[in-house]
């Protein structure tokens, strides 16, 4: 099998020198073992995606020398994909429509039964309020449109683990992932996560919006497969969300990437770059005179 990689930059800014290291990374890994390096423009919010900011993180990709193979994959030429994958969940009555607002679930969340309020991948963990409403069956009628559709993780947790023995008379189910990287506290090697671990830790997240057939998480594992890419390379930031992804990848038929998670990029202050951090815009450092191994040094790839 062909090692493959990609890039995935939202057009919503200006490319950092955070977008620039982990492209780099993972052209590099591609050309070291003669693979292939693909580009994907995930362009999915269209109130924040501006063609400006494409022709320039083209422009600077190019500059970087960071060259992709055909063109580049489109999310919003892809509907069509998302909604099929939508509405063979919704048939398995997998995913459930949720009406709650955000308040809806800061409140019910911090309710004084529900104890301190937990974090997952997506921030708060939901409560799983519309789950509980949910009359059955009903993956027989048509999917709902305009409004959110959550995955029910108790069930998915149920079908994509793996039965495990884990002592005398003891078993488990989990599902897991291999990491290249550090994770996000070292982690590297077969990664794991438990059945009891996914429905408390990561809980029932969006996987379409209400004015969007689709969601990163649901997104990001259709397009990997539909480009074969075999090495997934992003930051840290993104670990804890790629066990939502495995999951999908479960549920969906799909093949699991290998992944490689790297450090981030920070300011003097030790933040994350974000895009709004324009002082360290790659164009920026162009129009300053820097080179392309100006750049690779910065970010300590010599």
């Amino acid at each position: 099998m062909t090692l493959t990689t990609r890039f995935a930059p939202s057009p919503t800014g200006p490319l950092h020198l955070g977008h620039a290291y982990s492209a780099l990374l993972a052209y590099d890994m591609a050309m070291a073992a003669g693979g292939r390096f693909l580009l994907r423009i995930e362009d999915i919010d269209q109130t924040r995606c501006h063609p400006k900011w494409e022709i320039q993180l083209l422009d600077d990709l190019n500059w970087l020398s960071v060259h992709w193979e055909g063109a580049p994959m489109r999310q919003s030429d892809r509907l069509g994909a998302y909604r099929s994958a939508l509405d063979s969940l919704w048939q398995r009555e997998l995913i459930y429509p949720c009406h709650c607002t955000r308040r809806d679930i800061a409140a019910a969340a911090a309710a004084p039964q529900e104890g301190a309020a937990l974090l997952g991948p997506d921030g708060l963990i939901y409560p799983g309020t519309c789950r509980n409403r949910v009359i059955k069956p009903y993956g027989d009628g048509p999917r709902p449109e305009g409004v959110a559709l959550r995955l029910n993780m108790s069930l998915a947790a149920a079908i994509s683990c793996d039965h495990h023995v884990t002592g005398p008379g003891a078993t488990d189910w989990h599902i897991g992932f291999d990491e290249t990287g550090a994770g996000t506290d070292g982690e590297t090697g077969d990664i794991t996560m438990s059945r009891d671990g996914l429905e408390k830790e990561i809980g029932d997240v969006v996987l379409s919006r209400r004015d969007f057939p689709g969601s990163y998480h649901l997104s990001v594992v259709l397009d990997d497969a539909a480009q074969g890419i075999t090495h997934v390379v992003r930051g840290q930031d993104l670990f804890e969300a790629t066990k939502i992804h495995v999951v999908l990848q479960r549920l969906l038929g799909l093949p699991t990437p290998t992944y490689h998670h790297h450090r981030l990029i920070r300011d003097d202050q030790g933040k994350r770059l974000a895009k709004r951090d324009d002082a360290r815009a790659i164009s920026k450092y162009r129009a300053e005179g820097a080179s392309p191994q100006d750049i690779r040094k910065m970010v300590g790839l010599v």
